[in-house]
């Protein structure tokens, strides 16, 4: 099934939301997107399983899954379908186990809907992973910056 990861900064803007529900409905829509993944640690995360649960009401086989960086893990899942955490994450050390499990998605995932303001940090990074890949056909990114 394919899936679609969400990537953005910490402190993105609320005016993202509308874009967010936007883009969700295209994926699902357009692309037959049927699985989102989408992390827990910052507004722009938070905000991209918002849209997820949403759509959801008109989708109901649309499915949300909690990308965990950590084991054991040490917030509620309890309002995500499921949960995911990367094969090899058991050697990461902590301070290293979010950009690692982000990558592992970059690596694996057909569509990812970013925020990547152009600040500095990993998700400018790994934006340009994810460009890299799309330009040999390999995953579609949709960069909501260029909307605002």
């Amino acid at each position: 099934m394919p899936s679609c990861f969400f990537i953005g900064h910490r402190n993105a803007p609320e005016t993202l939301r509308p874009l967010l529900d936007a883009a969700v409905e295209r994926h699902i829509a357009e692309y037959g997107v049927t699985e989102f993944v989408a992390g827990h640690y910052g507004r722009f995360d938070y905000m991209a399983a918002g849209a997820v649960r949403r759509a959801k009401e008109r989708h109901p086989d649309v499915i949300l899954t909690l990308l965990l960086p950590y084991y054991p893990f040490d917030h509620d899942t309890g309002d995500y379908d499921r949960t995911y955490y990367p094969e090899g994450m058991e050697t990461v050390p902590k301070p290293f186990a979010i950009v690692r499990a982000n990558e592992y998605m970059i690596k694996t995932c057909e569509y990812l809907i970013c925020y990547d303001a152009g600040l500095v940090g990993n998700t400018g990074r790994l934006v340009k992973r994810a460009l890299r890949r799309q330009a040999k056909g390999e995953m579609r990114v949709e960069n909501l910056t260029e909307l605002l």
